[in-house]
């Protein structure tokens, strides 16, 4: 019975494992059909994002069966509700992902993003990917050093999206105010998706120490 009740908490973390790949796919995808104007990339990552939501609706079940069946405590409690948590996190990111490949379908054939800003966009695109993947490796570990990290790797997309805004704010802006909101909002999907993963690098952190990560840093600092 209790190997049972293991292989299903088990089962928890490799959906979490499974989400956290599909909307790093997503985000990639999204990305590509985005500066390349690729309607049918932009379709298919609009409609895979179904698959998202039935990964978090599944694990949303089994997560609150597991709570009323098993009445978990302890560090099984702190996995239980640590993972819902997680998965919203989660589902989340491909919402965003979405709604990046929502902009690229608004605006075809043409590109939503000019091409001067085409390589800062790219660049945010994949630290998005890393980011994820990166919590991805996390959730599978529960490797606490390497969630710590994660904050860190997170500053260089709030330094992407800076750049971002100071494009949008130089008086030499020349493609008008629609592409101006369109850069807005997808710049900050990108920065939201980023905070989303370390969100779930943290919650890796609370679930493995049982301390919150600002606490549990500082724990460790006063060690040394």
């Amino acid at each position: 019975m209790r190997d049972a009740y293991h292989e299903e908490l088990d089962s928890i973390s490799d959906s979490l494992v499974e989400m956290a790949r599909l909307v790093g796919s997503a985000m990639g995808r999204a990305t590509t059909a985005l500066l390349d104007a690729d309607l049918a990339l932009a379709e298919s990552v609009i409609a895979a994002d179904e698959k998202i939501n039935g990964l978090h609706h599944d694990l949303e079940n089994r997560a609150i069966d597991l709570l009323a069946r098993q009445q978990p405590v302890a560090t099984d409690l702190r996995i239980v509700v640590t993972s819902l948590r997680m998965s919203a996190d989660l589902e989340r990111c491909g919402d965003l992902a979405r709604h990046v490949a929502k902009v690229a379908r608004l605006r075809y054939p043409e590109t939503a993003v000019p091409n001067d800003l085409h390589p800062i966009v790219l660049e945010m695109g994949q630290l998005a990917q890393r980011l994820v993947a990166k919590a991805g490796l996390v959730i599978a570990t529960k490797d606490v050093d390497k969630a710590l990290e994660l904050e860190a790797d997170d500053d260089a997309i709030d330094a992407l999206h800076r750049e971002l805004f100071s494009h949008l704010l130089d008086d030499r802006w020349h493609h008008g105010i629609e592409t101006a909101v369109d850069v807005t909002l997808v710049g900050r999907y990108y920065e939201r998706f980023a905070d989303h993963a370390v969100s779930v690098a943290k919650r890796v952190v609370y679930l493995v120490t049982g301390e919150h990560v600002a606490d549990f840093v500082a724990t460790a600092e006063s060690a040394e």
